[in-house]
């Protein structure tokens, strides 16, 4: 059973550090209690960079709490107050119980009294190697394929902390977040990516990213 562990809201702000001032939401806070969801997300919500940020099919942006144990390890973070957990790279939903091998885009689940459907992986950010102060997360978030993912927002409706993941339709069951990830950035089989082309579910975003890799195979 997959189920919401915690709910995240930010703002863009400006942050300054050793290199220079940037600005972003991924300082997100977590909040407690129902929150309201729409087709752009939580309510209250905002995005900084909404170029790359803020389509209907990132609404929500999700990360597996299970990732923290193997990035705590993987960067030997052994004090509890460096240590990494819900809502360290800015996700909006930390959860419980599912993972990228596990769920599937177009999956559609209803949680609390809305209903959202999986559109595609995260596309891994510099901004979250440069809030964690980690050099190599962002290459080592794309080697092992812990990118975590976003939903979009078939229904409105309200979500908390707690809430469990139903699963309501998965019409491509081949289609895992994982797979789609292996497909990017591992093994870009022409015909894979040519199937994930024609799955309506799948984020335009992605579908575009495709189809330049695409280009660069046939260039190559």
């Amino acid at each position: 059973m997959i189920l919401i562990h915690t709910i995240f809201v930010g703002r863009p702000r400006k942050i300054t550090d050793e290199a220079g001032t940037w600005e972003s939401s991924i300082y997100r806070q977590a909040v407690f209690g129902p929150v309201q969801l729409d087709s752009h997300g939580i309510v209250g919500d905002q995005v900084a960079d909404r170029e790359n940020h803020g389509r209907p099919s990132q609404a929500v942006c999700i990360h597996p709490i299970e990732h923290y144990k193997f990035w705590n390890e993987q960067f030997r973070l052994v004090d509890p107050a460096r240590q990494l957990g819900p809502g360290s790279v800015g996700e909006n939903w930390t959860i419980e119980g599912g993972n990228e091998s596990t769920i599937c885009v177009g999956d559609t689940y209803s949680i609390g009294s809305s209903e959202v459907q999986v559109s595609g992986p995260r596309g891994p950010c510099w901004k979250q190697e440069r809030k964690l102060k980690l050099p190599g997360f962002l290459k080592r978030t794309i080697e092992s394929l812990r990118t975590g993912f976003y939903v979009q927002v078939l229904k409105c409706g309200t979500v908390q902390a707690g809430d469990n993941w139903h699963l309501k339709s998965r019409p491509n069951p081949w289609l895992t977040v994982h797979a789609t990830n292996v497909c990017y950035y591992q093994n870009p089989v022409r015909e894979t990516i040519e199937r994930i082309l024609a799955t309506p579910e799948v984020a335009e975003g992605w579908k575009r990213m495709f189809v330049k890799k695409l280009g660069m195979e046939s260039t190559s």
